[in-house]
């Protein structure tokens, strides 16, 4: 895949036996490994290692082809034998002499069992997983390579026809990245199942982050990437990588509005489908994270922090989405015992620099998760000027009795800090919004005790709300509090 400085969100990966098992079972694997075996101890190759035509038939009636069309089992044969032949599952032994005198369709060397037939034999899920790795390769190449049975006779030069296989590779390279990170990001909610709406994927390929309301042109584009989309995912469901629903063909033949409709506000998720949905198999996530990072992205995996610090793991986290956040934590308390777990997490909330509002956000959402048992970690900071606040937070949510009533302080020190960290880590400008709207409502002279506040981030963060605020007079008056905040930092 093209080089890419990506930084991904984590996913969760099933263990290497169970994927090697799903590897397995994948057609476009299983069909070439059976060829495989079917040739041994040889078979005889043209000059470019396939089949002979008589050998072709037996090795489709080897498939079990009695299905379909003759020219399709042929077809359907002629593929397995090539990803036998690409992966190593046989290898080919023609001379250099016999591969350029001999004509086309006769014998011109033989092909014999290759070492990844002997490595999946023995076994080791990572070599069978390799193998199946090399198999859907091969199959993204030819997904993204022109079919020439169905270009015209009189095409003469691909190029007439605009046609850029390295461009065509990398969209489809860039269209599953951005799968791979739509499904990283999803919840695993029941109503996705972690599938992806055509238009979605085809939209993020398409329409820039900041235009909010696409145009015809711009709808007209998406519609084009999702039929280009529809072509290769058809193309590499055999391979193992991603479940696809293609395009229903009747919207194609009624030539309907580009997109689903909305019907009383709400999309009907029957209408959704009937655009296409695709989703990355377990399997798939494996393989798609092993060559974003052979492209140089930084693709984790949840469980990667088990091991880290309590600082490494708050730092990390606050670049996760929420579901992976939790995972994660959860991992990481799992063989901790609960008070050296909460010691060690507020330990690493400390700090004045640019992002310790994060990790003590962080810290804040992983004690959550924390039993009973770390109450005496958390008494320990009640009079700590950055701790003391969340600290309380917790006791109260635990049902702890005797916890001390924070002073006016300690709440807007409190307030600033998690405004910070949200403000760092962009959340929805939408929510952010009510929430500032929430908070000025609830505080009389709100702004008049926060630009007091000692907090390193409290003129930025006034200076947010200020944007943030809908209401004209109480954006002035946070642009006023931050002006003070800042001559108070200078002074």
């Amino acid at each position: 895949m093209s080089a890419s400085p990506l930084v991904l969100p984590p996913v969760r990966l099933l263990s290497p036996d169970e994927l090697a098992q799903l590897a397995l079972d994948v057609p476009l694997l299983d069909r070439a490994l059976r060829l495989a075996r079917w040739a041994a101890p040889e078979r005889a190759v043209d000059a470019v290692g396939e089949l002979l035509d008589a050998d072709l038939v037996a090795a489709a009636e080897e498939l079990g082809g009695d299905q379909g069309e003759d020219e399709d089992r042929l077809v359907d044969a002629a593929q397995a034998w090539a990803v036998a032949v690409d992966t190593g599952l046989v290898d080919l032994e023609i001379e250099e002499e016999a591969e350029e005198s001999t004509p086309p369709g006769e014998a011109a060397g033989r092909a014999v069992p290759g070492e990844a037939a002997e490595r999946i034999a023995a076994g080791d899920p990572r070599d069978v997983l390799d193998v199946w790795l090399a198999a859907a390769e091969a199959a993204l190449a030819e997904a993204a390579s022109p079919d020439l049975e169905q270009l015209p006779d009189d095409l003469g030069d691909l190029e007439e026809q605009d046609w850029d296989p390295d461009e065509e590779a990398e969209f489809l390279d860039t269209a599953l990245a951005n799968l791979y990170t739509l499904t990283a990001l999803d919840d695993g909610s029941e109503a996705t199942q972690g599938a992806v709406p055509l238009p979605v994927l085809a939209a993020s390929l398409v329409v820039p982050d900041d235009m909010e309301q696409p145009s015809d042109a711009v709808l007209e584009e998406v519609t084009e990437v999702m039929m280009r989309l529809d072509d290769h995912f058809r193309l590499l469901a055999p391979a193992g990588l991603l479940d696809y629903r293609p395009v229903d063909e009747a919207l194609i033949e009624e030539d309907e509005e580009p997109g689903p409709q909305a019907r009383d506000g709400e999309l009907d998720p029957e209408e959704i489908s009937r655009y296409g949905m695709v989703r990355l198999t377990p399997l798939g996530v494996h393989g798609l994270r092993e060559l974003l990072m052979e492209a140089g992205a930084v693709a984790p995996v949840v469980g990667d922090l088990a091991g880290a610090t309590g600082t490494g793991l708050l730092d990390a986290l606050a670049g996760y989405p929420d579901h992976a956040a939790r995972a994660e934590a959860e991992l990481w308390l799992l063989d901790r015992k609960p008070v050296d777990a909460a010691r060690e997490l507020l330990a690493a909330g400390r700090g004045d620099d640019e992002g310790a509002p994060a990790r003590r956000l962080m810290c804040q959402q992983t004690l959550t998760l924390v039993g009973a048992e770390a109450e005496p970690a958390l008494r320990e900071v009640l009079d700590d000027r950055q701790l003391g606040g969340l600290a309380r937070v917790w006791l109260t949510e635990s049902g702890a009795s005797d916890v001390p009533t924070p002073d006016a302080d300690m709440i807007f020190w409190l307030t600033i800090d998690t405004l910070a960290a949200q403000l760092a880590a962009d959340d929805d400008p939408e929510l952010l919004s009510d929430l500032v709207r929430d908070l000025v409502e609830r505080h009389d002279g709100f702004f008049d005790a926060a630009w007091r506040v000692e907090h390193p981030a409290t003129a930025d963060v006034l200076e947010a709300m200020g944007r943030l605020h809908p209401d004209r007079k109480a954006a002035k008056d946070a642009r006023k509090a931050a002006f003070k905040a800042r001559s108070r930092d200078g002074a």
